[in-house]
């Protein structure tokens, strides 16, 4: 068998999210579906991690394995022409037989993207983006120096998925400019995240950009380790996975 690395992206905005479901269209489904339309046999593509519904991704790295005998097959062409014109392969290439999409990977860099027009949002934005309203951004900047670092990260865990560990490094925090004048772009890199952990860093960030928690009571709700002290997880459109790292080995 060869193995195939490929990088996906994806507007999340029609699928149930990226793991293959019996009954709704997934990420995950419609590359399967499309590997079988050119193989003629069932093949499993395993990701570097799921996307949850309504997530969109620019880098999402996926491993199969097909048969030898088609050495130099245009992986690109070949999925791009079969699949729906909400997922496109960006890169397809041989990889080495020990490659792992999800357990090869050392880092992940996600984007959330927040609106700050107080009396409209851009039609034409509405599926990549929160309108959260106005926020002040030195707030927001303060509060992810204290969430940046190596930390147990369980209060910003959602209930779903059994991990060994709710630590994890987080490595950048960041602000960067938005597609618009009206947007702000959040940047959060680590080794690894918990079930829907960024999405509820976005709420803690914002609550402390719209001046109803401070940087120490940001503090305490990490130490604390209760999800129930932090605020509600917010809407999965703003959420893209830009990148993933492999080491050098990969």
């Amino acid at each position: 068998m060869t193995r195939i690395r490929m990088v996906v992206a994806y507007e999340g905005t029609e699928f149930c999210g990226w793991q293959v479901q019996p009954a709704d269209r997934t990420v995950q489904g419609e590359l399967e579906r499309a590997l079988h339309t050119i193989l003629g046999r069932e093949v499993r593509v395993h990701g570097s991690g799921r996307t949850d519904s309504g997530v969109h991704a620019l880098g999402q790295t996926v491993h199969f394995d097909v048969p030898d005998g088609r050495p130099g097959f245009p992986w690109r062409r070949s999925l791009n022409a079969i699949l729906p014109r909400d997922v496109r392969v960006l890169d397809a290439a041989p990889a080495p037989g020990d490659f792992h999409a999800r357990y090869g990977a050392v880092s992940k860099t996600y984007e959330y993207c927040l609106w700050h027009e107080r009396e409209f949002c851009l039609p034409q934005r509405r599926r990549f983006v929160w309108d959260c309203g106005p926020v002040d951004f030195a707030r927001m900047e303060a509060a992810a120096k204290a969430l940046t670092g190596e930390h147990d990260f369980a209060a910003f865990q959602n209930v779903g998925t059994d991990v060994g560990s709710t630590v994890r490094t987080v490595t950048d925090i960041s602000r960067h400019v938005g597609a618009t004048a009206h947007e702000s772009v959040w940047r959060f890199t680590a080794d690894g995240f918990l079930k829907q952990m960024i999405r509820n860093l976005v709420g803690c960030l914002v609550a402390c950009g719209r001046g109803k928690l401070g940087v120490d009571e940001v503090r305490a709700i990490l130490e604390s380790g209760d999800r129930t002290l932090a605020p509600a997880t917010v809407p999965p459109q703003g959420l893209t996975l830009v990148r993933v790292e492999y080491g050098p080995d990969n």
